[in-house]
């Protein structure tokens, strides 16, 4: 059983994130906080897992309260749960320690799944294409040329297609992911070479046709 603490100002919200967990046996709400400020003093009394933690909050802002448990020492995971696709803060977040993000809307088995994978260490991003990616997709023909049975991509290769199928460019990954830019550039080109394609753009659509992301 994991031990998740869930910090989201919105009463409504919280209460229904935290009913939806209680339908898993996977993962368990032990500790709820209304603020940002709440979390360090919540942590020296709870044995926590996993945070969920809004990025907006009136008082203490997601990206304030991961500056605070890095000031403090804490490294507990931190997946930020935000309904905003804000480019600018999530990368903060990642930049103070955030293992990940997730939209609000995501289903149960998704919510779950990530929390399971932060915990194990991993990153999560979920997958999703944004304006920068869908200027990029208009006009480019339906059908290009691609392996119909790509080499199965490595996790941190899947790690970076999430980054670039959200629109990110090679420095923000890199910042994100705590590497060199040109260490990215080596993976985005590794990427596209499992998959046969071109560019960065055709790497996202082949996965989607794929279901990789």
């Amino acid at each position: 059983m994991i031990n998740v603490m869930l910090v989201e100002d919105q009463m409504l919200v919280r209460e229904g994130i935290r009913s939806l967990l209680g339908l898993s046996d996977r993962v368990k709400v032990v500790c709820e906080c209304s603020d940002g400020s709440e979390v360090v003093d919540a942590l020296a009394t709870h044995d926590v897992d996993v945070i969920l933690m809004d990025i907006r909050m009136p008082k203490q802002n997601g990206i304030q309260a991961l500056q605070a448990m890095q000031t403090t020492g804490l490294t507990h995971p931190v997946i930020i749960l935000t309904t905003f696709d804000d480019h600018q803060l999530v990368m903060q977040a990642m930049q103070y320690g955030a293992r990940g993000y997730l939209l609000k809307d995501v289903s149960l088995d998704t919510l779950v799944e990530a929390i399971v994978d932060v915990q194990q260490g991993k990153t999560l991003i979920q997958p999703s294409v944004t304006e920068k990616v869908l200027q990029g997709l208009r006009g480019l023909p339906t059908e290009f040329e691609s392996f119909d049975q790509p080499e199965a991509l490595s996790e941190k290769e899947c790690e970076v297609l999430r980054l670039i199928a959200a629109g990110y460019s090679n420095q923000e990954i890199a910042e994100a992911m705590y590497k060199s830019t040109g260490t990215v550039k080596n993976q985005v080109s590794a990427i596209m070479a499992k998959l046969g394609v071109r560019d960065r753009t055709r790497a996202v659509l082949k996965a989607l046709e794929l279901g990789w992301l």
